[in-house]
């Protein structure tokens, strides 16, 4: 079942990724893809920044819709934010070497993921951002693993 909820600011939804990277790192898990889906201006890259934050880093997050990768070495993960919206076709993800990124020790964050098809290494949890308002955003998170509901269960408590 999906977990759905209103976020009323951008702040709010920062925050919403920063709790998801604290209950994923009390959980200790280090491995895990996720999908962030929705239209421009839905709230992807500030859910990024905020999960970075919860995950420790305290520096600039660029979005990465022109470097495609960003890379972020953390205490007990790599954190790669990725910005698929640039791709003119899903072979070019083969280019981007993302299906070697999968391993212990790495996070993925996949803003725009429907752009890379099915050439995309296979989600953990999706976060769906969809606008709802002026400034508000209804948030989804759905599980499609074991690791991925291990964390929606979490988050739920």
């Amino acid at each position: 079942m999906p977990d759905i909820r209103r976020l009323d600011s951008p702040e709010a939804t920062a925050a919403a990724g920063e709790a998801l990277a604290a209950t994923i790192r009390a959980l200790d898990i280090n491995q895990l893809i996720i999908y962030l889906v929705g239209d421009l201006g839905a709230g992807k890259t500030t859910f990024a920044r905020g999960f970075l934050r919860g995950w420790g880093h305290s520096g600039r997050v660029p979005s990465p819709t022109y470097t495609l990768i960003e890379p972020y070495e953390l205490d007990s993960a790599a954190i790669y934010h990725i910005d698929l919206y640039r791709l003119a076709d899903p072979l070019e993800v083969d280019d981007l070497g993302l299906a070697e990124l999968p391993a212990p020790g790495v996070v993925m964050l996949v803003e725009w993921p429907q752009r890379g098809g099915e050439r995309l290494p296979v989600a953990d949890l999706t976060v769906a951002l969809q606008v709802a308002g002026e400034d508000r955003r209804d948030i989804e998170f759905r599980a499609s693993s074991a690791s991925g509901k291990r964390v929606l269960a979490q988050k739920n408590r």
